[in-house]
């Protein structure tokens, strides 16, 4: 586990913004503090609460909505949905789902964020492509 900072700008359905982002392998999900989340906009109900533990001993914490949300890191566009949390000790925390999902990995050596293009294109492809399946 480990962690890096990293400014991003965050896209929402009203705004967009730059955040410095704290890249953390130790984290599940990706998280949003409230306020942020309501400026850019789309804050939605989840299907059911999620209750975590934190570091505190006995105290929990209560998710009741998340958000889709765009980033951008080094000139390349991401996307994922972000668990909205109040109070959140950090305005945006990029998780180890999101760092999975995109393949991101963090390169404590030189405190940077390695990026794999070829996992930020979309591939098509026609359905005369499936004809044999």
């Amino acid at each position: 586990m480990g962690v890096i900072q990293k400014e991003i700008e965050l896209v929402g359905s009203k705004s967009r913004k730059k955040e410095i982002a704290l890249f953390d392998s130790g984290v599940t999900y990706s998280c949003i503090e409230k306020e942020l989340a309501e400026e850019l906009g789309g804050v939605m109900p989840l299907p059911e609460i999620f209750e975590f533990l934190t570091l505190e001993k006995g105290r929990k914490i209560k998710v009741e909505s998340h958000i889709p949300l765009i980033f951008y890191l080094n000139g390349y566009r991401f996307s994922d949905e972000f668990l909205v949390i109040e109070n959140l000790s950090e305005r945006v925390i990029i998780g180890a789902k999101t760092l999975q999902a995109w393949r991101l990995k963090l390169d404590f050596e030189n405190d940077d964020i390695i990026i794999d293009p070829r996992v930020t294109k979309i591939r098509l492809f026609s359905l005369n492509s499936f004809k044999d399946f």
